[in-house]
């Protein structure tokens, strides 16, 4: 599966990580599933982890709820979740995968480990045979008509 995000998407995401550093920042995103399979981001919230801590995050339910009902009032599809890992790659933790519930969600995951150097890549986690499985999506950063 192929998913895309806006640059400016992008940096929105990267900005509150710092701001939100050591803690994990977390939100949702939303857009519309394509017909040649692609999922397009067109809309990133940034929302408040409510556990305050590196490790895990938990979104703030009435920010969520609000965040839901914004998908709705403008036409798009909840498409998964972002969070960041302050000090740890950009792949699915143990408790990311535990976690991982919907089969039909996109994970963003933004690592900060390496200062100046933002990585942020994509996952689908679904249970085969009582296992997670994780599953890098391709994601592309998208600036109009220009990929990064």
């Amino acid at each position: 599966m192929k998913i895309t995000i806006r640059k400016e998407d992008f940096d929105a995401i990267y900005q509150r990580a710092l701001q939100e550093r050591p803690d994990e920042a977390c939100g949702l995103i939303a857009g519309v599933d394509l017909p040649d399979g692609t999922r397009e981001i067109r809309k990133v919230y940034l929302l408040t982890n409510t556990d305050h801590t590196n490790e895990h995050f938990t979104i703030d339910p009435r920010e969520q709820l609000q965040a839901i009902k914004d998908m709705r009032a403008n036409g798009l599809t909840p498409l998964g979740n972002w969070h960041s890992h302050p000090e740890t790659p950009s792949r699915p933790s143990e408790e990311d995968k535990r976690l991982a519930n919907d089969s039909r969600a996109s994970y963003l995951i933004l690592s900060l480990a390496e200062e100046g150097n933002p990585v942020l890549n994509a996952f689908h986690v679904e249970t085969v045979d009582g296992e997670k499985v994780v599953r890098k999506e391709e994601l592309i950063i998208s600036s109009g008509q220009n990929t990064f």
